[in-house]
């Protein structure tokens, strides 16, 4: 395990992006830092700045407006790191995959930008916090399993 990745997995910093959601997924991503849920346990803190996260939590379906937005942060971001897919419309484009301005998932957008970047998809129309954090924390194991 080299230091960066031991880094990632003791203290996972989160940074929130909004693609275009309804409100409800971003409700319990913030429910996850409240004292009943606790994702400070496991390291995890909410970062102002891309630069400085480790994973990127992106909630609702990618719109062609926060597309390109989204790839500057992708940019921003210091490699390598976890994208988290929040809700089913950040993992399937949900109940808007018929919508005209959805492009499609967040992994699809991710895979075009680099192959550094581990998506995780955490289901759900919205997941419950218990959900997320599982996610997170299984996203980090596997980070663990392809730095190794």
């Amino acid at each position: 395990m080299t230091w960066t990745s031991w880094g990632i997995s003791k203290s996972p910093w989160l940074y929130h992006v909004s693609t275009g959601s309804c409100n409800n997924c971003d409700i319990e991503v913030v429910d996850c830092l409240t004292p009943k849920f606790d994702v400070e346990r496991f390291g995890g803190k909410l970062v102002g700045s891309p630069r400085h996260a480790d994973v990127l939590m992106a909630t609702g379906a990618m719109t062609r407006k926060s597309k390109p937005r989204f790839k500057r942060v992708l940019e921003a971001a210091a490699k390598p790191f976890i994208v988290a897919s929040v809700g089913s419309c950040a993992c399937s484009k949900g109940i808007f995959h018929d919508a005209y301005n959805c492009v499609g998932p967040v992994r699809k957008v991710t895979r075009n930008v680099d192959e550094e970047i581990l998506v995780v998809n955490i289901p759900g129309c919205p997941p419950r916090p218990e959900a997320i954090i599982e996610g997170l924390v299984n996203g980090l194991q596997k980070l663990k399993e392809v730095q190794q």
